[in-house]
């Protein structure tokens, strides 16, 4: 299984960037997927996630009404658009992937599969 994300960069506050992550060895469609993020010196922490389906989302406090999840079953992968950027959300961003999540559960940490990360930075 590898997941690659990519599409981070420098970008001024109040900007929007868009993460890509591609899976391959899984299908999306049947699992969780989720993005993760970890700032110098803080732990990691979930940013969004969405189940299997589709059906259910989940976004941290801090993203919320700024940043979507998405799954494209088709090409196999899972985005993050971020809009309305904070230089408080400059962090290392991971894409993550299980199987069998329910709605209460995909914001658990304890993913099985992690993507190398892609470096966003958010100037002010």
């Amino acid at each position: 299984v590898q997941l690659q994300a990519s599409g981070g960069g420098l970008v001024q506050a109040g900007g929007s960037l868009r993460l890509s992550c591609a899976a391959s060895g899984l299908s999306v469609a049947r699992y969780a997927m989720a993005w993760f993020r970890q700032a110098p010196g803080k732990e990691r922490e979930i940013v969004a996630a969405v189940t299997w389906s589709g059906g259910s989302t989940y976004y941290a406090d801090s993203v919320k009404g700024r940043f979507t999840i998405s799954k494209h079953n088709t090409k196999n992968a899972v985005y993050l658009q971020m809009n309305s950027l904070k230089p408080e959300d400059t962090a290392v961003y991971y894409c993550a992937a299980d199987y069998g999540r329910i709605a209460s559960t995909v914001k658990d940490p304890d993913y099985d599969y992690w993507g190398q990360g892609t470096e966003v930075t958010v100037s002010s």
